[in-house]
C-alpha cells in the first residue's frame, strides 16, 4: 500500500511546484547541496597511481560528471549487434525532460515487459566474460538487483528454439528483502531455468542432484561473485559516497569478500569458471581479493587472461604493488608495519604477497580496473578465475576417490584452519536461519494427477509434454497456478527442499479459471508461459495477421466479426475457452514484424479478447505500428483511453520509484548523441563509447 500511494504524493509536490522548482534550475538541481569533492579519496587514489600519469585530473573531472544513460536489449543472439545502446544523457535528463517524455515512457514500458534492461554499461561486462552456454549450471552469489541475472538468463537462452535449455541460474541474495526485487527482475524473461534462493553467500549451502541413479554434489559451470563492496566507481550516479567514502568502508569489506570469493570456488566445477567483480576501484577490495584467494588455492585456481574476450574494451591492468591506509590518513607497506592495536583492522591479506617469485607466478596484471574517463563509464575491476583442480581442503584424503563431486569430500576444512589464517580460509559451516516472508511450499505434480486428462485433451498435449516438471504452490484445496521448471531445476529441488530457501523459481502457465470448466478445462493459458508452453500445445491455436493484432490489443473485447476472414472462420470452428492467438511471420512482407508472436486470448460466445499485461500489449503494438504514446492525461494521439491504462504520469511516477529503489539496493549491496541514442556494440564487444 505505502509504495502505491508515493506516486501521489509527489504528483502533488510537482502541483504545488515545491518538487518542480528544484528541476527547473537547472539539470543537476536536487544534488546541489553535496559538493562533489573529497580530499581523502583523492590523495589516497593519487598514492596508489591506479591512473596513469597525467590523467588524475581528467578522472577526477570524469567521475564528478552524471552517469550516461544506458541500456541493453533483451537479445538472444551473440553479442554486440548492436543490443546495447547509450546516450549522452542522464538518467535524471531522461526521467524529468519532457521533450523526451515520449522516449522514457518507451524505456518504462519496455523494461516493465522484459524487452529493455536499463543497465549500467559497465555492469554488462562480467556475463559477458563467463562464456555461458545452454548447457551451464550458473551461480550468481550476489545477485540483487539482478541486472546481471537477467543478462545470465537471456545467454542461456540463447537457442531460442529450446524450451529447456539443460542449464539453470540459481540467483541468490543474502537480503530477504531485495531477493524480491531479483524475483521481479528475473519473471519479465518468463524463464522455467531461474531460482531465487535467499543465503548468506559466505555460506551459502552445498546442494546435491541426482546423477545416474546415485546422489552427487552439484558443482557449478559458472559463478558470478559480484560482491558487496564501497561501491567508490559509482560515484557518478550515487552522489551520497562524495561525502560518505573513506578507507574503513574497504577494510571492514575485505574479509566478507574473501570469504564470499572462497566459497565460490568452493562450488565451482573443476574446469569452470568464476566472475570476480567489484565497482570499487580499491585494491584492498580487488587485487588483495584476488591474490589471497589464489595463495589459498595453492595452485588450484589460475586467473585468466581475458584480453581478447571484449575487443575494444579500455582498462588497466591490475596491478602489483599498494599500500594499505587507515581512514586517519596513516600509511602501511608491509604487514610487519602493522602495530598489534590495528590487527582487528588492519589483515596480512590486504597486501600484496611479499615473496616476487610467488607475486609474477599469480599474474594479477590479468586483473581489469576500468577508469570512468577512458570510456565515459562507472568504475569497474574484474577478474575471471578458472578452476584446475579442487581446492585443497576439498582433496579426497588418501585411500577415497579423485573426484571431485564425491559427497565424501568435506565442505569446509578442519575449524582451526580456519581460526589461525584468519580471513583467509574457506568459512566455517553454518546452521541455515530461514527469515523474511514465509514462502509457501514448491509441490510438483505426479504424471496421474486428476488435473491433467482435461488439459491434455482440450489443449491436445504432444505426449513428449513434462508433466513431471509441473508445480504448484500449496498442499491444500484447489490448484490455483500451475508453474513449469526445467528438468535440472527439478533436480535441485526435490533433493535440497531442506538446505536452502527458495524465494521463487519456474514460469507460469496456467491459472484456473472457473468459467472454464463449463467448456471443458478449468485453467487457461498465462501469457508469462505461453512461448514455454506452445511447443506442446496442438489445438486451440488461431492464426492472425498484423490486421488483427491490432484489433486485439486495442479494443476490450471485440466481436469476432472484427476479425480478419481468415481468423474468423478459423475462430466460428473453435469452441469457447482459452485460445492461443499466434501471428506467423511473412516474409514478403517486410514492413510487418518478422518475428512469430503468440498471445493468450479467450473465445468467447460472440467475440474474442487477448489475455496480455499491459505493457507487454504497448510492446506488440509498437511492433505492428501502433501509436501508444500518451499525453499528461493519458490519452493517445487519437483521443482514446484504452491503451495505457491510467495516465502517463503515473506510468512514469511508479517507474521512477521502482528505478531508483533499484538503484539505492544496487548502493547498498554493492554493485554521445544528444539528438538521440547511439549503439555501444563495442561495449558488448567490449568498449563503452
Amino acid at each position: 500500500m505505502g509504495r502505491k500511494n508515493r506516486p501521489r504524493q509527489r504528483a502533488q509536490q510537482n502541483r504545488d511546484g515545491r518538487s518542480r522548482g528544484l528541476f527547473w534550475q537547472g539539470w543537476g538541481a536536487g544534488y546541489s547541496e553535496i559538493i562533489k569533492e573529497n580530499k581523502l579519496f583523492e590523495h589516497y587514489y593519487t598514492e596508489l597511481k591506479i591512473v596513469p600519469e597525467g590523467e588524475f585530473e581528467e578522472f577526477m573531472q570524469a567521475m564528478r560528471e552524471p552517469l550516461p544513460a544506458t541500456m541493453r536489449i533483451t537479445g538472444y543472439k551473440r553479442y554486440p549487434d548492436e543490443l546495447a545502446w547509450h546516450t549522452n544523457l542522464s538518467r535524471k535528463i531522461l526521467r524529468k525532460s519532457p521533450l523526451l517524455e515520449k522516449f522514457h515512457q518507451f524505456l518504462v514500458s519496455e523494461t516493465e515487459s522484459g524487452n529493455i534492461s536499463r543497465q549500467e554499461a559497465v555492469s554488462m561486462i562480467p556475463p559477458l566474460l563467463m562464456k555461458i552456454e545452454p548447457q551451464h549450471k550458473i551461480l550468481d552469489m550476489c545477485a540483487a538487483p539482478g541486472s546481471k541475472t537477467a543478462q545470465l538468463i537471456e545467454m542461456l537462452h540463447s537457442d531460442m528454439d529450446i524450451p529447456f535449455p539443460e542449464g539453470f541460474v540459481i540467483a541468490n541474495d543474502v537480503d530477504n528483502k531485495r531477493c524480491y526485487l531479483l524475483v521481479h527482475q528475473a519473471k519479465r524473461l518468463n524463464s522455467p531455468c531461474i531460482m531465487v534462493v535467499n543465503h548468506d553467500a559466505s555460506s551459502i549451502p552445498r546442494l546435491y542432484f541426482d546423477q545416474d541413479g546415485k546422489k552427487d554434489i552439484l558443482f557449478y559451470d559458472r559463478i558470478l561473485c559480484d560482491v558487496p563492496c564501497s561501491g567508490d566507481g559509482t560515484m557518478r550516479k550515487n552522489i551520497d559516497v562524495w561525502k560518505k567514502w573513506t578507507t574503513s568502508n574497504s577494510l571492514q569489506l575485505h574479509g566478507l569478500q574473501i570469504r564470499i570469493a572462497v566459497r565460490g570456488v568452493e562450488q565451482l566445477a573443476v574446469g569452470g569458471r568464476m566472475v570476480y567483480s567489484t565497482c570499487s576501484l580499491n585494491p584492498i577490495e580487488d587485487e588483495a581479493v584476488i591474490a589471497a584467494l589464489l595463495e589459498k588455492s595453492e595452485g588450484a585456481l589460475e586467473l585468466a587472461d581475458a584480453s581478447a574476450d571484449l575487443p575494444g574494451l579500455k582498462y588497466m591492468p591490475g596491478i602489483t604493488s599498494w599500500k594499505v591506509m587507515t581512514k586517519e590518513g596513516q600509511w602501511f607497506s608491509d604487514w610487519s608495519e602493522v602495530l598489534k592495536s590495528r590487527h582487528t583492522q588492519i589483515r596480512p591479506t590486504m597486501f600484496p604477497p611479499t615473496d616476487p617469485e610467488k607475486l609474477a607466478s599469480m599474474k594479477l596484471e590479468r586483473c581489469m580496473r576500468i577508469l570512468p574517463h577512458h570510456q565515459n563509464t562507472g568504475g569497474f575491476f574484474v577478474a575471471v578465475l578458472v578452476k584446475k583442480a579442487p581446492m585443497p581442503w576439498n582433496r579426497p584424503v588418501e585411500g577415497e576417490s579423485p573426484a571431485e563431486g564425491n559427497p565424501s569430500v568435506p565442505d569446509t576444512p578442519d575449524l582451526l584452519e580456519v581460526k589461525k589464517d584468519d580471513v583467509c580460509g574457506p568459512p566455517p559451516p553454518k546452521k541455515m536461519k530461514l527469515f523474511g516472508f514465509k514462502e509457501d511450499p514448491f509441490v510438483f505434480l505426479t504424471e496421474d494427477d486428476p488435473i491433467f486428462p482435461p488439459v491434455q485433451a482440450f489443449y491436445d498435449l504432444s505426449p513428449d509434454f513434462p508433466k513431471l516438471n509441473v508445480l504448484t504452490r500449496t498442499h491444500e484445496g484447489k490448484k490455483r497456478h500451475l508453474y513449469m521448471v526445467s528438468k535440472e531445476l527439478r533436480n535441485v529441488l526435490l533433493n535440497n527442499s531442506e538446505r536452502m530457501k527458495v524465494i521463487n523459481t519456474g514460469v507460469k502457465i496456467w491459472s484456473r479459471n472457473t468459467d472454464g470448466e463449463q467448456f471443458g478445462c478449468a485453467f487457461r493459458l498465462a501469457q508469462e508461459g505461453v512461448y514455454t508452453l506452445c511447443p506442446y500445445i496442438r489445438a486451440r491455436i488461431l492464426n492472425i495477421s498484423v490486421e488483427d493484432v491490432k484489433v486485439l490489443l486495442t479494443q476490450e473485447n471485440p466481436f469476432l466479426s472484427k476479425l480478419g476472414d481468415d481468423a474468423h472462420n478459423q475462430a466460428k470452428k473453435l469452441g469457447m475457452g482459452s485460445i492461443v492467438l499466434r501471428y506467423l511471420p511473412d516474409p514478403k512482407d517486410l514492413n510487418a514484424p518478422q518475428c512469430p508472436i503468440d498471445l493468450c486470448g479467450w473465445r468467447g460466445k460472440t467475440s474474442i479478447r487477448a489475455f496480455v499485461p499491459r505493457n507487454e500489449r504497448l510492446h506488440y503494438l509498437r511492433m505492428v505500428g501502433v501509436e501508444v504514446f500518451c499525453d499528461k492525461q493519458g490519452k493517445r494521439n487519437d483521443g482514446s483511453t484504452e491503451i495505457p491504462e491510467g495516465s502517463a504520469e503515473g506510468l512514469s511516477q511508479e517507474a521512477d520509484l521502482l528505478e531508483q529503489e533499484g538503484e539505492e539496493m544496487e548502493q547498498n549491496g554493492s554493485e554521445s548523441n544528444a539528438n538521440g541514442p547511439e549503439p555501444i556494440g563495442s561495449t558488448c564487444d567490449g568498449s563503452a563509447s
